[in-house]
C-alpha cells in the first residue's frame, strides 16, 4: 500500500512547469468570512467589490492558496474573485460525520457562498475536487452560472464511464481511491512528519507546501478533507445518478502530464456538454495545473469569461 502511495506522490510530481505567474503589482488578496447557515467559511478575494464575481473551488490536498496566481490576475482584470476554502478546510465549516462532506452538500455551500456574496449570477472554476462540485454546482443551477471553467477532472459521468472501461487506464490510475477512503487513512499522510503528504505536493513552491501543511497537518483538518472521498466513492466510482448534460459554457483544461486523470475520460467530456464547449490541453504539467502553469490558466480564463 505504501509503496503504491508513494509511487502515486512520484508521478503527481512528473510533467511539473515553470510557468508560475508573478504577483500582478497593485493587486492584493484580501481574507475574509461568509456565513452560510451554521457554517463559516474563510475566503480569499482580490478584485472591485461590485465586479461580476469569479468563485474558485481549490482541490485535495490545498486550500484556496492555489488560487493566488488567478485572483491577482482576475481582481487586475476588474473581476471580484472569491475562492474559499471549502467544507472542512475551513476551520469554523468542519462538520465531524463523514456524511456531512456528501456532494449534495457540497454543492449547496458554493451555492451558499454565492447567496453570501450576493452574487446572483456567476463564473465558477473549480480543480480537482473543486471541479467535480463545480459540474454539480453547473447542474443543479444552471441559471446561476455564467461560465464554467473545470480544470483536471472531466465529466463525472466520463469520470465514471471511463473507470468502468477496461481499455482505459483510468481505474488503475485512480486505485489510490481504495486507501484515500479508508478510515484512518489521514496517519498514512501524517507519519513521519507527513512525509508522504509532502511527497504529494513534489514540485510546488516550498512557501505554498508550507501553507497547505500549516491548514492540512492535522488529523481533524486532513481528516475532513479525506471525508470528500469517503462520502462520495464507492468502489473506485461515483455512485448514484448520473449527472447528465450540462448547458452552460464550459472550458475544460487538462493537462497531459496527470497521473490521476487519463485521457479517455478528458476527451469524452465534451459529449456530456450541450452548450459552448472549449477543450484545452495544457502539454508537459501534471496534476497541480493552477499553480504549475499559472499564468497560461489566468489568460485561458479571462479569454473565456470575457466570451
Amino acid at each position: 500500500m505504501l509503496r503504491l502511495l508513494s509511487s502515486l506522490a512520484v508521478l503527481l510530481s512528473l510533467g511539473c512547469g515553470s510557468d508560475a505567474l508573478q504577483p500582478e503589482p497593485g493587486v492584493e488578496i484580501a481574507l475574509e468570512q461568509v456565513t452560510v447557515g451554521e457554517l463559516v467559511f474563510d475566503l480569499r478575494t482580490a478584485g472591485p467589490a461590485d465586479a461580476p464575481v469569479v468563485i474558485l473551488l481549490h482541490g485535495f490536498p490545498q486550500t484556496s492558496h492555489e488560487w493566488r496566481h488567478q485572483l491577482r490576475a482576475l481582481g487586475a482584470a476588474g473581476y471580484r474573485a472569491v475562492a474559499p476554502d471549502q467544507r472542512g478546510y475551513s476551520p469554523g465549516a468542519r462538520p465531524a460525520d463523514v456524511a456531512d462532506y456528501n456532494i449534495v452538500n457540497l454543492i449547496g455551500d458554493v451555492l451558499g457562498i454565492a447567496d453570501a456574496l450576493g452574487a446572483d449570477r456567476f463564473h465558477l472554476v473549480g480543480h480537482d475536487w473543486g471541479a467535480a462540485v463545480s459540474w454539480g454546482v453547473a447542474r443543479v443551477a444552471p441559471d446561476r452560472i455564467i461560465s464554467l471553467t473545470p480544470i483536471s477532472i472531466p465529466h463525472p459521468d466520463a469520470f465514471n464511464e471511463a473507470l468502468r472501461d477496461p481499455a482505459s487506464c483510468q481505474s488503475s490510475a485512480s486505485g489510490y481511491f481504495d486507501t484515500f477512503i479508508l478510515p484512518d487513512s489521514e496517519d498514512i499522510f501524517l507519519a513521519n512528519d507527513a512525509a508522504f503528504l509532502r511527497a504529494i505536493y513534489a514540485g510546488l513552491p516550498d512557501e505554498a507546501v508550507s501553507v497547505y501543511i500549516e491548514a492540512l497537518g492535522t488529523r481533524e483538518a486532513l481528516g475532513a478533507g479525506l471525508n470528500w472521498y469517503r462520502a462520495n466513492i464507492t468502489d473506485r466510482q461515483f455512485p448514484g445518478p448520473a449527472v447528465g448534460t450540462i448547458d452552460v459554457p464550459v472550458m475544460f483544461i487538462w493537462s497531459d502530464g496527470d497521473s490521476a486523470v487519463c485521457r479517455e475520460p478528458a476527451e469524452r467530456t465534451g459529449d456530456f456538454v450541450s452548450g459552448p464547449y472549449r477543450f484545452e490541453v495544457i502539454e508537459g504539467v501534471s496534476h497541480w495545473v493552477p499553480e504549475l502553469a499559472a499564468e497560461r490558466v489566468s489568460e485561458l480564463l479571462l479569454e473565456h469569461l470575457a466570451q
